[in-house]
């Protein structure tokens, strides 16, 4: 089954600690690459959270922010009055030192680290909630996914498709294109009034034969194609992007071959025509997962 890597989740969710929401966003990487944001009290759950990605996906970058909004925030804010004590006669002695100190703010000495503390939030008890929120939301990445590479699989096979039918072309030609060869051959000879020695002839037919020869070509071309076809039809779930991206470069290759083989102009133009489906194709095998 074709994935792409690229999709959008969110996910909300109302519980009794409070609100809390998972977003996941991913785009195409070579590897799997989870980029996660948590609120500083929660960090020691990001080896959880990168557990049950990694089961989930197997490549791709993906940016996963986590919120929190506890059902009472200011309620339970306490106040370090010692360091907030502390800070403020500092201030003074710092302000003293200086020839036109500015005012010490209220609010300024609540920002300092530590002076104003949140509860820690009961992660023992909330982690549960967070990682099926978290599989709520890789379920429905999943399926953005699935449907992005049902359309992908789609784009493909038509262009694996008409890649085949070049290939078939291409094979059909190849009598007619050998006879054309020969006829040119007959034409210089008369153009130079040379005699014409049909064994000589033959000779020059072998020589030219072999180096126009592209039916190993076309049967590498029609075993990739095959192969492509195969994994798009495929109902496995595993990762197939890797694989698809290597076929690509072995249809870049004997493209190029038949290309140079050519020394007719219907067949280099079907290898063109090949070379733009696989560079198509290629663009598009880059966000399959």
């Amino acid at each position: 089954m074709i994935r792409s890597m690229t999709g959008f989740a969110r996910q909300d969710a109302e519980t009794p600690f409070g609100d809390m929401s998972w977003e996941l966003r991913g785009v195409n990487h070579r590897y799997l690459e989870p980029s996660i944001r948590l609120p500083e009290a929660f960090r020691v759950l990001e080896p959880q959270v990168r557990e049950h990605i990694g089961q989930r996906l197997g490549r791709g970058k993906l940016e996963c922010n986590f919120a929190y909004k506890p059902s009472t925030p200011q309620a339970q804010m306490t106040l370090d009055r010692e360091l907030a004590r502390h800070v403020v006669e500092l201030g003074m002695d710092v302000g003293h030192m200086l020839l036109n100190p500015g005012r010490i703010s209220p609010l300024d000495v609540l920002r300092w680290p530590g002076v104003l503390e949140n509860p820690q939030p009961e992660l023992d008890k909330m982690s549960g909630f967070i990682l099926e929120l978290l599989d709520q939301a890789l379920d429905e990445l999943l399926q953005t996914r699935r449907r992005e590479g049902a359309k992908l699989q789609q784009a493909l096979a038509e262009r694996c498709q008409a890649m085949q039918a070049i290939v078939a072309r291409v094979r059909e030609r190849l009598p007619e294109v050998l006879q054309g060869v020969r006829q040119r051959l007959r034409e210089r000879f008369d153009e130079l009034s040379v005699q014409l020695d049909e064994d000589r002839l033959e000779q020059e037919m072998v020589l030219f034969a072999q180096r126009l020869d592209v039916e190993e070509e076309l049967k590498r071309l029609e075993m990739h194609l095959e192969e492509v076809q195969r994994i798009l039809d495929s109902s496995d779930d595993k990762p197939v992007g890797r694989r698809l991206d290597f076929l690509m470069q072995e249809l870049n290759r004997e493209a190029n071959t038949l290309c140079s083989k050519s020394m007719d102009t219907e067949t280099t133009r079907a290898g063109i025509d090949l070379k733009v489906y696989i560079e198509q194709m290629r663009e598009q095998v880059q966000n399959i997962e």
